[in-house]
């Protein structure tokens, strides 16, 4: 059977194409939505140019309110009824009420090794550190931040004179390799960690 998978982003996307790109041939898994949180998230017209069904819930008129924000996207979001949802760089933190609902078949990719440097500013928390290495982290969303089942990581070294910026790029690029190998995985029933080098 093959599973439906809703991707939510922010941004520009890049995440959210190589997961699509993926999904294709013999893949267990095929994209049926796109969503954003507002409607100018350059992601969204990457996945209308792929033909992929586009949709947004703006968070701003919800100020003040997580869960009216949520009950909107869970809304739209079961109009396409996905089997998996990944957030793909989707800068909302989400209530446990939304999480519960979805629990199992959430992703989320963080830029960080984690359990190391939940949250933001995490290339630059790696330098000031003097990590040896950096990376990405694939795991299943629970309510607390950046803290549900690793599922998958891929490990950068970090090297002499690296900035925030050129650690990110090259963080990026794994992260694009990871996220496709761990949702394959996903959606076929397995749980066991990727593990890129």
């Amino acid at each position: 059977m093959t599973r439906r998978v809703a991707i939510l982003l922010s941004g520009g996307g890049s995440n959210m194409v190589a997961l699509a790109r993926s999904m294709t041939g013999d893949h267990p898994a095929r994209p049926v939505l796109v969503m954003a949180n507002s409607a100018d998230a350059g992601g969204l017209e990457k996945a209308a140019a792929m033909g992929i069904e586009t949709g947004f819930v703006d968070h701003r008129p919800f100020a003040g309110d997580r869960g009216a924000f949520e009950e909107a996207l869970h809304e739209r979001l079961s109009q396409a009824a996905p089997d998996i949802l990944c957030l793909a760089g989707f800068m909302r933190v989400l209530t446990e009420g939304f999480v519960a609902r979805w629990q199992g078949r959430m992703l989320n990719i963080h830029p960080s090794l984690l359990p190391k440097y939940r949250g933001l500013h995490t290339h630059a928390r790696a330098l000031e550190a003097g990590d040896a290495e950096h990376g990405c982290t694939v795991h299943e969303v629970t309510p607390a931040l950046d803290d549900g089942p690793i599922l998958g990581q891929a490990r950068v070294p970090v090297q002499p004179g690296d900035t925030p910026e050129g650690l990110a790029a090259r963080v990026l690029e794994m992260e694009h390799r990871l996220y496709p190998a761990v949702l394959r995985r996903f959606a076929a029933g397995r749980r066991e960690p990727v593990l890129l080098p």
